[in-house]
């Protein structure tokens, strides 16, 4: 004589009702199974039909919880197994550290983004077919000392990938890329051609030491200059 079914699963959920109980996937309740985060109550030998009870119930709204905190599934195993509150303590702690790092770089990629904006609006708003003199504040540039002449929005490549050598954070080059002329060419009024690419850097840019530097002087608007050259701002 054998049991049947029903003497297994009274009291028991079927892994369709319990997707629908907890909004997940049955595919979601398997991946958990394959994990050994959440073993059913039991299998059907004959269907393969799984069936929870509310052990496991308990189980899964602890996922559920931890999962909101952005825990990893896999600490999340390590405790639910244990249930060692030691060790959840510990893990939360750790969780809310790289939070706290993730909060911080957010903030940094949102004034970058500030940053940028407003080199683009003063590239937007910067008078064409002018040459002028200004008093710029200090800049902090990643400088490359070379002669160039650049005659469209592609001649600079060379260069910025020369500015990005080495650096471990990638730069965008949006509105803050300029060309330069050297203070003896400028006071002589030689404006043929420019002997350095610069990049400006602001507070949240972490360039590696080499060729950035801090400056303060006059400076060359060249109205004529290709837009992506005079975009950062004044020409040093």
């Amino acid at each position: 004589m054998t049991d049947s079914p029903t003497e297994h699963t009274e009291g028991l959920l079927r892994i369709g009702e319990v997707a629908r109980l907890f909004n997940l996937s049955v595919g979601t309740l398997r991946h958990y199974e394959q994990m050994g985060l959440l073993d059913p109550a039991h299998i059907d030998p004959t269907s393969g039909y799984r069936y929870y009870g509310s052990r496991q119930l308990s189980t899964l709204n602890t996922i559920s919880h931890l999962r909101v905190l952005d825990l990893p599934l896999a600490q999340i195993r390590e405790f639910v197994t244990t249930r060692d509150v030691d060790l959840m303590q510990r893990q939360l702690a750790q969780q809310q550290e790289l939070i706290e790092r993730k909060r911080r770089e957010l903030e940094r990629v949102s004034r970058k983004i500030d940053n940028r904006l407003a080199l683009l609006h003063d590239a937007l708003n910067t008078e064409l077919d002018t040459i002028c003199t200004i008093d710029a504040p200090e800049l902090r540039c990643a400088v490359l000392r070379e002669r160039v002449n650049p005659t469209d929005a592609y001649a600079l490549e060379w260069q910025i990938r020369q500015l990005q050598k080495g650096q471990h954070e990638t730069f965008v080059f949006l509105g803050n890329l300029g060309v330069g002329i050297s203070a003896e060419r400028l006071a002589g009024g030689d404006f043929d051609g420019y002997d350095e690419v610069f990049l400006l850097l602001d507070d949240t840019d972490d360039y590696l030491p080499g060729r950035c530097r801090s400056t303060s002087r006059r400076a060359v608007s060249d109205g004529q200059l290709p837009r992506h050259a005079r975009s950062g701002g004044p020409a040093l």
